[in-house]
Formats: C-alpha cells, structure tokens, sequence
C-alpha cells in the first residue's frame, strides 16, 4: 500500500514551514526563505500551499492541523513583483498571458479543494492582519485570532477584480448573503472583536497566549477517537465541498475573463 510520511513532504516547501508533535501538524505560512517573516503573497504560495494541503491530507499520521503565519500577520501584503490588473489589460491575449492565467486558475482550485480535503480537524491561529486569502483561516473547524487581527478581501474588488476564487462562496456563507456581498464589494475590514461578534470567530485573546491556546484546543480534540475526529471533519465540510463543486471554477472563470475588460475603471 502506498503511503506519504511527514518526512516526505515537511521541508518541501519554501513559503510553508511544518513542525509536528503528537500527531498535530502546525504549518506556518511566511515570506520565502525566511521563516520568521510574514507572508508576501504571489504565485509561490499559492502554488505551495495547494500541495502543502494535498500532502497533509494524504499523511494519516496527522490527527490535527493548526494553520498560522509568521511574525505579526497572518498574510497581509502582497509581494512586490505582483503589479495588479494592469499587467493582463494591456492589449491581446497571449499564450503566455493564457498559460499564466491557466496556471493560476488551476492553483486557486486546488488551494481550496486539499484545503477541505485534509480530513482532520483544522485550527486557524490567526495571528494578525488577514487581507489575503482570509478564507484559508476561516474555513478551518476552529477559528482562534489575536486581538489585533483583521479580516478583509484586500486583492479582489478593492483592485479591480472579480471577487470569484471561492470568497464569493466563502464569505456570504459565514456572514449572511447581503452582509458577505458588503464586505467583498467594499473592501470592508473587520476587526478581530467585530469577527467575534458576527461568528467568523470562535475566540480572541492576546497575541502571547494566541499559540498556546491553539495547542491546547488540538490537544484536546486529539483526545477523542481518530475515527471521530476524521469522520467529523469529513460531516462538516460537506456543504462547503458542494458550495464549492458548484461555484469555484465558475467564479475563477468570470475573475479571469474580467481581467480583460480594460484597465481599472474602464468599460470592457
């Protein structure tokens, strides 16, 4: 039988850094090479993270996943290289303007399909700003965040784009339809306390005690039987799986097409 151990796939990556203690597996999104600094999110992370999930999930050693990011945010700040719409609205379409976008098209989807694939219990520690790709935190089982965390979608609509690579699902689900159609189309933050109060998270606690308590949450979970933990996990992302199979390449489809029309502001 062919298997995948954590020695396999821990130091694969460079913008994901694993550690793993008593079956619980804590992945720590951050900058590339550099371990201690915050994520700048772009195509490697991107690219890394789809694979990084699929790992985890294939590796039935792993009885709990926390997911954080490095130094005082979560993934805030997008990398220098990455220019915008600008770069896709500039005249005719390419094939290397064509396999970019097919590229990433393709990691959008499995960044979020292994992401629900993993099939035991997820904790989010959110350990400051979450304006990219906040749906990977909030879509976890547990959602913990530090006091001075905020949750937003900063690269989508605010920067001319389809909000369509699952936080059209994601975000209307957890807040309600008209209040997650608000937070996409007006690039609304929510502080940690305001996500507190509206459900999007559990807890909220000083960024020193943020960690530690995310251990003790995935110790504890760990004390129930593995076939609980697992088939639990399996129950409650079966709705967003659906969600998901119905919307996510539809949505990733019309962000595409959108980046065409015509620089920012301007009618396609």
């Amino acid at each position: 039988m062919r298997s995948i151990t954590f020695g396999d796939y821990a130091n694969s990556y460079d913008c994901v850094s694993m550690e793993r203690n008593g079956g619980i597996l804590l992945l720590t999104i951050h900058a590339q090479g550099a371990p201690e600094k915050p994520c700048l999110w772009s195509a490697l992370p991107h690219e890394e993270l789809s694979y990084a999930f699929y790992d985890i999930a294939r590796d039935r050693e792993n009885q709990c996943v926390i997911i954080t990011g490095a130094g005082d945010s979560f993934c805030a700040e997008m990398h220098p290289s990455i220019s915008g719409l600008e770069r896709f609205s500039q005249g005719n379409l390419t094939a290397e303007m064509l396999a970019k976008m097919d590229q990433a098209g393709n990691d959008g989807r499995h960044l979020l399909f292994n992401h629900l694939n993993i099939e035991v219990p997820m904790i989010a520690a959110v350990n400051g700003p979450a304006f990219i790709h906040a749906e990977l935190a909030v879509l976890c089982d547990i959602v913990l965040a530090a006091d001075h965390a905020e949750f937003q979608d900063a690269p989508h609509f605010l920067s001319g784009l389809v909000p369509g690579d699952g936080v059209h699902l994601v975000w209307p689900l957890l807040l309600g339809p008209n209040r997650g159609r608000y937070f996409l189309l007006t690039g609304q933050k929510l502080s940690a306390q305001e996500a507190l109060k509206l459900g999007v998270v559990n807890e909220v606690l000083p960024r020193a005690k943020l960690m530690p308590r995310a251990w003790q949450v995935a110790r504890d979970i760990c004390q129930r039987p593995a076939l609980a933990r697992r088939y639990a996990r399996v129950a409650m992302t079966q709705q967003l799986k659906q969600a998901m199979l119905e919307g996510l390449g539809y949505g990733i489809a019309l962000e595409s097409l959108a980046m065409f029309g015509g620089v920012r502001g301007r009618e396609p």
